[in-house]
């Protein structure tokens, strides 16, 4: 059965990014993927930003990475690129830990003027890292996703062609290098 790390550069449990963590998460449980979820800014911060390579944390965190088939990264856009709190986990990331990963970007920003910081900010750190099969990635808007509830989320319709487009993809290939190995 494939195996899905979810790594999320969210801020806090309260970023309109866990919308787009839920609807990743309810695609994954749909197709019967098991997954397991990093929120980075619950690891210990100390280690983080210390760059505490063998902090028990971040070795538990790492494992989960290596166990996986696929890895969905999911950032907010701060000054045009992917968040700190993403890059202070990703720099503890062994140098090919996403090697031999499928791995799906998703980027919430404020407008389309970041749309490129996929490509230009986030895929050539994941392609630092390793990782040879970078699905196509989706850049949301913030005003997409409204909060409805404490921590509910709703998504414009846009926003859940693209998403479920990308999240298809990531699945599709998924299943098909499972079938291979």
């Amino acid at each position: 059965m494939a195996k899905v790390s979810i790594i999320t550069g969210s801020p806090n449990d309260y970023s309109r990014l866990n919308g787009i963590l839920n609807f990743a998460i309810t695609a994954l449980e749909k197709e019967k993927i098991s997954f397991d979820i990093i929120k980075v800014h619950t690891l210990p911060a100390v280690d983080l930003i210390t760059a505490k390579f063998d902090s028990d944390a971040i070795i538990h965190a790492n494992k989960k990475v290596e166990n996986s088939e696929g890895v969905i990264i999911l950032t907010p856009v701060y000054k045009a690129s992917y968040s700190g709190i993403l890059k202070t986990y990703l720099d503890l990331l062994p140098q090919k830990g996403l090697e031999n990963k499928i791995v799906l970007p998703l980027v919430l920003g404020g407008s389309f003027g970041h749309l490129l910081t996929i490509e230009y900010a986030l895929n050539p750190i994941l392609s630092t890292l390793g990782a040879n099969h970078i699905v196509n990635g989706v850049y949301t808007i913030d005003h997409q996703i409204e909060r409805v509830d404490k921590n509910q989320f709703s998504l414009h319709e846009e926003a859940l062609q693209r998403l479920n487009k990308g999240l298809d993809s990531f699945i599709n290939t998924i299943k098909k290098y499972e079938v291979v190995l």
